[in-house]
């Protein structure tokens, strides 16, 4: 059974690949690939030392000059330090950040950011 947080991001990723507003470029970050052991450490210092970073949100996307990176969260989810970091230097840099909990929140996020057509219900 998936995870419920991973539920939410493909639910979100279809709505966005059905109703993204034109000109919208958004894209997911896989940091954490999961390789266990001697290989999964070389591969996460390889990843760290070409530019990956810790906490990236699950959905980043790019409108109209504008960025923004929206954290996905189940009802019992809590962001971790790392992503509240990233969250502060977006916003330091300009950029629209959020954590939603749930589909619901996530989608009236993006709704309100203007990146998605027309509303939900």
């Amino acid at each position: 059974m998936k995870r419920p947080e991973q539920i939410i991001h493909k639910a979100v990723a279809d709505h966005l690949r059905q109703r993204g507003v034109p000109g919208l470029v958004w894209w997911h970050t896989p940091n954490n690939v999961g390789i266990r052991g001697r290989r999964g450490a070389v591969q996460g210092a390889i990843a760290k030392g070409l530019g990956v970073r810790a906490g990236v949100s699950d959905i980043l996307a790019l409108h109209d000059q504008k960025f923004f990176a929206l954290e996905l969260k189940d009802d019992n989810g809590r962001p971790t330090e790392e992503q509240l970091r990233f969250h502060d230097d977006v916003r330091a840099a300009g950029g629209y950040v959020s954590i939603a909990y749930g589909i619901d929140a996530a989608l009236r996020t993006l709704e309100t950011w203007g990146l998605l057509k027309g509303t939900t219900a």
